[in-house]
């Protein structure tokens, strides 16, 4: 029964509509099967156990075969692992360099100093849209906004784009777990892709050490902080999760956004009379289609007890977001979508230290988009519904997002 709803979530099949099954799945808030990951899928089990100090985001941790995931993550050696899979203290260590340049203390303005920044991005993407009565939200807008705004912000070339957009592709694809596959093919891709993000980054790293700017590549690339320099190699890793999680993530929950927003056109006509509305919807839609579905590969380094189930030391852990942020255990009518929510506590950027680095920054770009969005395109609806999914179960959303609009406004 297990392994069959484990199948269930990555069957593309099941991608447009994955939550019967979640809802299936929380019947028994922790399965297990034969030699499969324990499977956490309520809310405050996963809240829990994501501020557990005895639940291991590093992949050395991991037992060989526990994992669909496990033989994969080792063959990521052609970059050290980023702070998104280590654990503290060197985690802690990696993240509070990298944030000196990103949030507060030390940078406290740069993320909404960037504002007028993003609305004139946004506002040049909408005017080039093409044919009002055949848009691909997601070519056109959902992709390129993320993207040109990682790129300004680390110092990136943004005609780059094309080179590291096919390594994020196959990067992101790695996560997704398959059961099925033969664990050294799984992570063959990826293995090489990271080779030669690694060699891209190492030149540009190469440039800002001799030439630095104001881009955050050139302060990581020559901070001396408390914590002293980062290393190279650390510095590459860092760089290509911040380049890669950065916009991944980002277009998903703008498009899942969309999506939403024009299967609410009460939301959406709301929206465009009350931009302030934008915050709550973000909030909201974090909850109702996060961007992130699970999360796998994360190992118990102790004995846990789970919900009366013991989870052996050494056990393989999912922790399935999406479920946990419609347990009605926790929510109120968790399949409506309601941005008038009174506590939207969600697990849509996780939680505890690997809550997600970038929130701040895909906070404010999905509420400029959704609301700029929501205020120039004139009777915007679906071409297509359910759209086209990307194959990732982890990274969920829409491949495109074909839409038709009666014209833009200015």
């Amino acid at each position: 029964m297990t392994q069959t709803l484990l199948h269930q979530i990555l069957d593309y099949a099941n991608r447009a509509d994955p939550y019967p099954i979640y809802e299936e799945l929380r019947k028994t808030p922790v399965h297990h099967g034969t030699d499969g990951p324990y499977v956490i899928s309520t809310y405050y089990e996963i809240r829990s156990l994501l501020h557990d100090p005895r639940i291991s985001s590093d992949a050395r941790n991991q037992a060989s075969g526990a994992d669909p995931l496990a033989e994969s993550a080792s063959e990521e050696s052609a970059l050290p692992p980023s702070f998104l899979r280590l654990d503290p203290p060197e985690h802690d260590r990696m993240r509070r360099m990298t944030n000196r340049h990103f949030g507060p203390p030390h940078s406290p303005h740069r993320v909404d100093g960037m504002r007028p920044e993003l609305h004139d991005i946004v506002t040049g993407l909408i005017d080039g849209l093409g044919d009002p009565g055949r848009i691909d939200l997601v070519d056109e807008f959902s992709y390129p906004f993320p993207v040109t705004v990682i790129c300004r912000l680390l110092g990136v070339p943004r005609e780059d784009e094309a080179r590291f957009h096919t390594w994020a592709d196959t990067l992101a694809a790695s996560l997704d777990p398959d059961p099925d596959a033969d664990p050294a093919e799984h992570g063959k891709g990826a293995h090489e892709a990271r080779m030669e993000l690694g060699m891209y980054l190492a030149g540009l790293i190469e440039e800002r050490r001799k030439n630095p700017g104001d881009d955050m590549l050139s302060q990581l690339a020559t901070a001396k902080g408390e914590d002293g320099p980062m290393t190279t190699m650390e510095l590459l890793s860092t760089a290509a999760l911040l380049l890669i999680a950065g916009h991944e993530t980002t277009v998903n929950l703008i498009t899942n956004g969309m999506l939403t927003l024009l299967r609410n056109p009460d939301v959406l006509q709301r929206l465009r009379t009350e931009p302030r509305l934008a915050v709550p919807i973000v909030e909201e839609l974090l909850r109702f289609e996060p961007p992130v579905q699970l999360l796998p590969g994360r190992t118990t380094l102790a004995d846990v007890e789970v919900r009366g189930v013991t989870i052996p030391k050494g056990s393989s852990l999912w922790l399935v977001l999406a479920s946990g942020n419609r347990d009605p255990e926790r929510f109120e009518n968790p399949d409506r979508f309601d941005p008038d929510r009174p506590d939207i506590q969600h697990l849509g950027l996780g939680s505890g230290i690997h809550s997600c680095f970038g929130a701040p920054l895909a906070r404010l770009e999905a509420q400029l988009a959704l609301s700029e969005l929501a205020r120039r395109l004139e009777n915007p609806r679906l071409l297509d519904d359910p759209p086209p999914y990307r194959q990732n179960a982890v990274l969920r959303g829409p491949r495109h997002l074909r839409i038709a609009c009666d014209g833009i406004r200015p």
